[in-house]
């Protein structure tokens, strides 16, 4: 029973990577950059908006790659200091003044109201404040993180691919930072799993169903924001950049999402500790904190992950080729598609064998932050911890 037990689980994880692999959007493809594109006639102004709480660290790196993009066009950086109390706000007028550029304007929201995260309360008041400092509203907004650093014609190239192929909202995945040990193990997995759970190809497509984006680099018209009622429909989401690219195609908008060349995130995560908080503490919040929906997660992650190095194992110690085959050739597939995003980070194959141990990780991370969740300390960041949105 033991062996036929395994034999149909090597078999069901070789047909699911099959499926992966050729059904799934070519989920595993790292060419999907912004669109062709050529510059407008006239160049429509922008709001850059930065929600920061405590982000001192790696404002230095940041905030001067914004106030120094160079964009034809009416445009000025917003920076909403979310309650931080490293001197945020400070800085970020100290570094606009040492470096000139956009004009930059540091405000304060207070506390998130009832039912608010703090990230989307920030945005709701930047996002005011951009649409009343002028006789006109501005045309486009960017949404960006305090963590993420632009090359000068980020902008430019962001604004030139929303308008020549009439997007209302694109969002650039930005490269993460990879140096340390587990930075490298954990990081480019983290992407692939996102893409093999949103594929960005089907995301792209005009008539898609599937929406998401990345909310450290989000190129929003105004209007569109508008017509969503963005961000206050969304208030209570804890992972907001999902849930301001499906409120945005519910109303019609078309959306598109890729990868970024030259659009970084400088936070560092230099222990495993540092990376698991990044994952536990939305993992859960992803699930809908939905108990059948963990558990089916968790199963699939062992089967799809877990299963084939397992099978392998067990194929090559028994003496059943069969079983070995199965196993091996789905792990294969797995490293396999695994490879382009290796190379996406400049990191070596070798690490590619190496995704079950990382997908352990993920499964052990996913599990942890229902755990907190029930503990009532799921879903916190920055001393803040939020409730389901049912309960909030």
């Amino acid at each position: 029973m033991g062996l036929l037990t395994a034999a149909c689980a090597a078999y069901a994880s070789l047909a699911a990577w099959l499926w992966l692999t050729l059904a799934q959007g070519m989920f595993w493809r790292t060419d999907v950059r912004l669109p062709p594109r050529t510059a407008p006639a006239r160049w429509p102004s922008v709001a850059i908006v930065v929600p920061a709480r405590d982000e001192a660290e790696v404002l230095p790196r940041s905030l001067p790659s914004l106030v120094a993009q160079d964009y034809p066009g009416e445009a000025e950086v917003i920076l909403v200091d979310d309650g931080s109390t490293d001197g945020t706000g400070e800085l970020a007028r100290r570094l606009a003044g040492e470096h000139p550029g956009l004009p930059l304007t540091v405000v304060s929201p207070g506390d998130p109201a009832p039912g608010w995260t703090g990230k989307l309360w920030a945005l709701r008041h930047g996002i005011a404040v951009a649409r009343t400092a002028h006789a006109t509203e501005p045309d486009f907004l960017l949404l960006t993180d305090a963590d993420i650093a632009h090359e000068p014609d980020s902008l430019r190239e962001l604004v030139a691919a929303a308008t020549s192929a009439d997007l209302d909202l694109v969002s650039q995945m930005a490269r993460l930072r990879v140096v340390g040990v587990w930075e490298r193990l954990v990081v480019p997995a983290f992407v692939y799993f996102f893409a093999q759970l949103y594929p960005f190809r089907r995301i792209n497509r005009p008539s898609a169903r599937t929406a998401a984006a990345a909310g450290g680099c989000v190129l929003l018209r105004t209007t569109s924001a508008v017509r969503a009622g963005v961000p206050d429909s969304i208030r209570q989401a804890v992972i907001d950049d999902v849930s301001l690219a499906r409120a945005v195609q519910r109303c019609g908008g078309r959306i598109w999402l890729g990868l970024a060349e030259r659009v970084d995130s400088v936070r560092p995560y230099p222990a495993l500790a540092d990376l698991w908080r990044m994952v536990s503490r939305s993992a859960y919040a992803q699930l809908r904190h939905q108990p059948l929906l963990l558990a089916g997660t968790v199963a699939g992650l062992a089967l799809v992950y877990l299963v084939p190095p397992a099978a392998l194992l067990t194929g090559l110690t028994t003496g059943h080729p069969a079983v070995a085959w199965a196993g091996g050739l789905a792990w294969l597939l797995m490293a396999g598609t695994y490879l382009p995003m290796l190379r996406y980070y400049r990191q070596p194959a070798a690490l590619a064998p190496l995704l079950p141990f990382t997908a352990l990780l993920y499964l052990l991370m996913t599990v942890d932050s229902a755990v907190q969740h029930y503990r009532g300390r799921g879903a916190s960041w920055k001393g803040r911890t939020y409730a389901r949105p049912s309960d909030a």
